[in-house]
């Protein structure tokens, strides 16, 4: 049985979303602490060049995007389901908007002057303006821009007005009933990222029903952890085999198939291609094998949504 291992940084709102699932699955895991800029060489070690945060690791598989990351932590430990029987449609259809729509709101209201102003405050200019040109890079080449501020500002009451009915005219404490879901997590990391500084905090707290639910979220915890070195977890990789794929039939269409050589990429922001022989192809999954001198023979996993897969 591999240890649970999350490559992350302390600031990341995605690596949040991934802390807080396992705090709710009350599952063990070990701590990676990873750079918030290029050059990231130990990850890109294990992803073969996927720069996003955060990275989840178990032994020889490894696990791009929170989306997916929170699937395979479903199949970890059932219970408490992430995703309700039921409602696990509009559970991840709600995840989702959060993760893209959401999200880019309030990196846009974060990343206004006055905030960053206090977030950097204590931070060397020679680091703020290496992290300025890693978030342009970052956002480069996507399917996605930055929505302006004036835009921002605009959409954000409406984006909480429906958030408070929905807490307001539910079925329970949280987004869809009596328990936390995915969509819960995917929505509290953002509003997580703006509590960070007063500038941003106002844009949640002026919210009572928000900020009330949010509290209770982020109560959830991280679970029980404890740091791992980037070498350590590179030499788990390097020791372990990559599990057996999915008993689920390949299933391409675009016509790629097992054993071709491909790329993946994310299509929004942070689109640094992995190749590798695509091995596995299913309704929610892409896993391509790769093997580095550092990490060994890996697998990595992708989700469909939000990447294209090309011949290399």
């Amino acid at each position: 049985m591999h240890e649970i291992i999350l490559h992350h940084y302390p600031t990341s709102p995605f690596a949040e979303k991934a802390r807080l699932i396992l705090g709710f699955k009350q599952l063990s895991w070990r701590s990676v602490a990873i750079p918030p800029v290029m050059p990231k060489p130990d990850l890109t070690a294990l992803t073969g060049g996927y720069r996003r945060t955060p990275v989840l690791q178990i032994g020889a598989d490894v696990y791009c995007d929170t989306a997916l990351m929170a699937r395979r932590l479903e199949a970890e430990k059932s219970t408490p389901a992430l995703f309700p029987e039921g409602q696990e449609f509009v559970a991840a259809t709600l995840a989702q908007w959060a993760d893209s729509v959401l999200f880019l709101h309030a990196v846009s209201l974060v990343f206004q002057p006055e905030s960053m102003a206090v977030r950097f405050a204590q931070v060397p200019k020679e680091f703020v303006q290496v992290f300025s040109e890693d978030r342009a890079q970052l956002f480069s080449g996507g399917s996605v821009s930055r929505i302006p501020l004036e835009q921002a500002k605009s959409h954000w009451p409406v984006l909480m007005a429906r958030l408070q009915q929905q807490l307001a005219r539910g079925t329970g404490e949280f987004l869809l009933g009596s328990a936390p879901c995915i969509a819960d997590f995917a929505v509290a990391h953002c509003l997580w990222f703006l509590k960070a500084t007063p500038v941003t905090a106002p844009l949640v707290e002026d919210y009572p029903e928000v900020a009330a639910w949010l509290s209770k979220i982020l109560g959830v915890g991280h679970g029980s952890h404890s740091e791992l070195s980037a070498e350590a977890a590179l030499t788990c990789s390097r020791e372990a085999t990559p599990a057996p794929l999915p008993d689920e039939a390949f299933f391409e269409p675009n016509g790629f198939q097992a054993g071709q050589q491909v790329t993946i990429a994310a299509v929004d922001y942070g689109t640094d291609p992995v190749t590798g022989e695509l091995v596995f192809a299913g309704v929610e999954e892409l896993i391509l094998r790769r093997e580095d001198e550092r990490a060994g023979v890996v697998h990595v996993h992708f989700p469909r949504i939000g990447y294209r897969i090309e011949a290399s």
